[in-house]
């Protein structure tokens, strides 16, 4: 899915990056995958789904937009939650445009989204050139009173660029951003093949796709112990490919869990992420997988670079 070239030399064509940072689920990943068209970042209704940046590629006219979707920004409590929210801002330098969502069906503006803007108003003050609008995600949930309001009281602590009061779930209000991103990318040949829809190599979104099944199927807690890798992806003869995966949890009795009586629980899981595969892949996949044990992988610096995320952060 990725083939990082320059692709025009035209003059006339734009490329950019706009970064899409918020509380946990404000709609990041949506509003992404809505755009783009396809799911390049995996959605979950639990909060910090996404923990690396992933990047998907929009085509708008002879512009280019690369969106970057980034972790959401909480208190961070541990090492992953620290690297996590330092990626989400580091994506933020690298913008051309920085989107903030907020979703907007919340009662009062939430304490991360609160945080979120005082340091906005910092980078402001270091940056004055930068770009930040916001998006209010989920009008669809929302009374118009309540959402005019709303849009009113973070204006007042913030002056954006623009204000876009969109459903990332139904597609709202999504033109106009979209438009108005086109005409903030900068002049520049494309810096994606105008095919591509991510940056993300398929035995990366592999492990994704299986880590999102995961996450929607197992107790609540457990999803935020556990990791996935994809060990080899070995093309076959007939098109098909066969993937090896292996999934990481941080205690022995997690691997029970995870598979089930029988193994009927990791065996279900493992079909709806082979046929969301072979969906997405248009091709037959063959997925194998493996339950692991690695005690505290939590504090492994090799986790942190293969999600690009900073150990010491």
């Amino acid at each position: 899915m990725t083939s990082n070239m320059e692709t025009s030399t035209d003059t006339n064509t734009r490329a950019g990056f706009a970064a899409l940072i918020g509380a946990p689920n404000a709609g990041k990943s949506t509003l992404m995958n809505y755009i783009v068209g396809a799911k390049v970042s995996i959605v979950t209704p639990k909060v910090q789904t996404t923990r690396s940046r992933i990047r998907g590629i929009a085509m708008a006219g002879n512009s280019q937009i690369i969106f970057v979707d980034t972790p959401g920004i909480f208190k961070p409590k541990r090492r992953l939650d620290r690297a996590m929210v330092h990626a989400a801002w580091q994506g933020t330098d690298e913008a051309d445009v920085t989107l903030l969502l907020h979703d907007c069906a919340r009662a009062t503006i939430d304490e991360d989204t609160h945080s979120i803007v005082k340091q906005i108003i910092k980078i402001k003050q270091e940056f004055p050139k930068r770009k930040f609008a916001l998006i209010l995600n989920k009008i669809d949930l929302t009374k118009p009173e309540s959402l005019l309001g709303r849009a009113e009281e973070l204006s007042q602590m913030l002056e954006f660029e623009k204000v876009f009061m969109i459903s990332a779930e139904k597609g709202k209000g999504i033109e106009d951003l979209v438009s108005w991103l086109a005409n903030q990318m900068p002049q520049s040949p494309f810096l994606f093949d105008p095919e591509d829809l991510s940056d993300l190599p398929q035995r990366q979104l592999a492990a994704e796709i299986l880590r999102e099944k995961l996450y929607l199927n197992l107790h609540q807690e457990l999803p935020y112990q556990l990791t996935v890798e994809t060990d080899s992806w070995q093309e076959k003869e007939d098109g098909s490919a066969e993937i090896y995966a292996s999934i990481y949890v941080s205690r022995e009795g997690h691997r029970g869990i995870v598979l089930g009586k029988k193994g009927q629980s990791m065996k279900r899981i493992g079909q709806s992420a082979r046929m969301e595969l072979e969906s997405m892949f248009e091709r037959r996949i063959h997925l194998f997988t493996h339950v692991k044990f690695r005690k505290d992988w939590m504090n492994d610096p090799d986790r942190y670079r293969n999600w690009d995320l900073e150990f010491d952060a």
